[in-house]
């Protein structure tokens, strides 16, 4: 079983940097220090489409991360 969670755990890893690397850069946070911050009037805008489902794949793929974790955690103790 422990095995098992082990690789579940490596595929979601995986699939966690997949997600991350796909999100959308926001690189106009760093230079709106320059240029005064005009760029942030639509910056709070709700994400949609592909954005937004990067977004929760992301999150339901790092409460899996930390479940697995918890679980093995908790197998290694008992």
């Amino acid at each position: 079983m422990a095995n098992f969670l082990m690789i579940i755990l490596w595929i979601v890893s995986v699939l966690i940097i997949g997600a991350v690397l796909m999100q959308p850069s926001k690189n106009n946070d760093a230079m709106a220090s320059f240029t005064g911050g005009a760029s942030d009037l639509f910056s709070e805008s709700k994400s949609r489409g592909f954005e937004s489902f990067i977004q929760k794949v992301t999150v339901v793929l790092g409460i899996l991360f930390f479940a697995i974790a918890l679980i093995l955690m908790w197998m290694a103790q008992h």
